[in-house]
């Protein structure tokens, strides 16, 4: 039998419940899955959906990137450093979530003016690569040799 990968987000999910100080019930119920559901799921037994991640990052009040990649859903590499930004600014309890999301579309928009690959906080490619010039400015369309301004 295949092994689904999973238990590396199972271990993160009981040390986030846990310092969170829930039981495994309380977080089921915040989170509006099934208990047995929820177990299976910190013992790597299921996979969970993009859409279950994002229930129990919200119950766990942690970023949904981060148990994206741990779960395999965004690709570790390309990300991480922007998902652990990101977990940064979900995380900070002295922001407000009108403040977070500001933030973190400041944050995409260096990204973008840098030419850096982004995944949006709803887990979409910020950026196409498909060659798509998504700049608003007219500046260079991705690809294209940019100008410093000095």
């Amino acid at each position: 039998m295949a092994s689904l990968n999973v238990g590396n987000l199972g271990e993160y999910l009981r040390e986030q419940r846990r310092s969170a100080q829930l039981s495994l019930r309380q977080l089921a119920e915040a989170a509006g899955v099934s208990n047995p559901y929820l177990s299976q799921i910190e013992r790597g037994l299921r996979k969970p959906s993009a859409e279950v991640l994002q229930q129990v990052a919200k119950a766990l009040r942690i970023s949904a990137e981060t148990l994206y990649v741990r779960a395999g859903i965004l690709d570790a590499e390309r990300g991480r450093d922007e998902v652990e930004t990101r977990a940064v600014i979900l995380a900070d309890p002295t922001l407000d979530e009108r403040q977070k999301q500001t933030l973190l579309q400041i944050y995409e928009s260096f990204r973008k003016e840098n030419g850096t690959d982004a995944v949006r906080v709803d887990g979409t490619d910020a950026f196409p690569t498909d060659g798509t010039d998504v700049r608003k400015d007219g500046g260079p369309a991705d690809g294209e040799p940019r100008q410093s301004a000095g």
